[in-house]
């Protein structure tokens, strides 16, 4: 999207480019930049952040990494056609559109993929860098918003392509945001490189829904001083998450997260699971179904059950744009590291920070004003201005350690 030639213009680099989340956030974007919508959702539109420093949404350029080949227009016909997107929206952008799908590389690994994890590592930040070159980009942003991956435990496993893509922006020099529960930088690999590389970087688990609830709910039951014996709960859903999570692999990653905040919020998991179900018919809205079993004063047994429906894109666009925002701004201002303020955003974050939902938000508001301040400008650990060449920058991609990537597609 243009932007005027003063203001220097940031990169948003997505990962899984093409999906619904994607396509909501480059659509939402444009239309919010345009005027034709208010940007509902987005914490970092209001006053309180005002004066943080954050680039505009008019001067972030879009491009990104997929394994589809749908163009972002057709993808957003299709959305629109689900109700995700308002009717009209996606035909006033559609040079938006068309211009970040110009900007979407391949992705990998896919099947029948003969190249190395060094390959695609290096194939991926040289995507990154041409893009902030041809651009001529102050910096960029690589989220990944891709479907989630099976977590697996075997030690001899290739590395997960969303950590290929994390080792891929940290070579560029580029801020990172796992949107996702995916391994991305957790992985001992990618870890060990992003605090070499003294690029910030936040995550992991985008927090939209009954994940959402839970960081509100856990603490009111601490903080009241009721018991919870049991916390049940159901997510039917459809769409690329539906499918990707009928793997139990990928559903117990998923879990890990939901499970990490009740644990937090309470100081102990209580009895219950989470079980999600694949209801293709569903698209992409899901229902959310919680089941709370409590004692109340003298063991009185108690329940409370909620229901949260509402669309994973419309409520995860918003939010990567936020994030997006605020982590191109603590690049700007030299912080490095994990970006624990930001754990308001997350069912898994990294670094230090409170995790009931109200004290995340005062954290993130505090983490605001720092921004504002611009603490740390100029005194970057390392790293380049987005696109150029992190610490780590220089060493051969085949020092990079760790088994080698197999053909399996994500």
């Amino acid at each position: 999207m243009s932007a005027s030639l003063s203001r220097p213009r940031v990169g948003v680099w997505l990962i899984g480019a093409r999906g619904s989340v994607a396509t909501t956030v480059v659509t939402g974007c444009a239309a919010v930049a345009a005027g034709l919508h208010p940007p509902t959702g987005m914490v970092t539109e209001t006053p309180a952040f005002t004066g943080s420093g954050l680039p505009a949404l008019p001067d972030l350029v879009f491009g990104g990494h997929d394994t589809l080949d749908c163009p972002l227009p057709k993808r957003a016909e299709t959305l629109t056609a689900g109700g995700v997107l308002p009717p009209g929206v996606a035909t006033a952008v559609t040079a938006e559109l068309a211009a970040a799908d110009r900007e979407i590389r391949p992705g990998g690994p896919t099947p029948g993929d003969t190249r190395s994890q060094a390959e695609l590592i290096s194939a991926f930040a040289a995507d990154l860098r041409d893009f902030v070159h041809r651009h001529e980009l102050e910096r960029a942003v690589v989220v990944n918003v891709a479907s989630t991956e099976p977590a697996s435990h075997r030690p001899d496993a290739p590395l997960p392509a969303s950590t290929l893509y994390a080792l891929a922006a940290l070579r560029a020099g580029c801020p990172y945001v796992n949107f996702t529960p995916s391994e991305g930088m957790h992985h001992p690999v990618a870890a060990g490189e992003a605090a070499r590389s003294g690029l910030p970087h936040a995550g992991r688990d985008g927090k939209t829904g009954q994940t959402l609830l839970r960081a509100v709910l856990g603490p009111m039951f601490a903080q009241r001083a009721l018991s919870v014996r049991a916390w049940s709960g159901t997510n039917l859903l459809g769409g690329g998450d539906g499918a990707a999570l009928a793997d139990p692999a990928a559903a117990a990653a998923k879990n890990a997260g939901k499970e990490r905040v009740l644990a937090d919020t309470l100081g102990t998991v209580p009895e219950g699971e989470v079980h999600i179900d694949d209801v293709p018919a569903l698209g992409d809205w899901k229902t959310a179904w919680d089941h709370i079993a409590f004692d109340g004063f003298l063991g009185t047994r108690m329940i409370l059950q909620t229901i949260w429906q509402g669309c994973d894109s419309a409520l995860a666009a918003p939010l990567v744009l936020d994030l997006a925002r605020l982590t191109a701004r603590s690049h700007e201002t030299g912080l490095s590291g994990p970006l624990g303020a930001l754990g308001f955003y997350f069912k898994d974050p990294v670094g230090e920070g409170p995790s009931g939902l109200s004290e995340q938000y005062e954290e993130l508001l505090r983490f605001g004003r720092t921004l504002g301040q611009g603490e740390g400008e100029g005194q970057r650990e390392g790293g380049g201005g987005g696109g150029g060449e992190g610490k780590g920058e220089g060493r051969d991609a085949g020092s990079v350690s760790g088994p080698e990537v197999t053909g399996e597609a994500r």
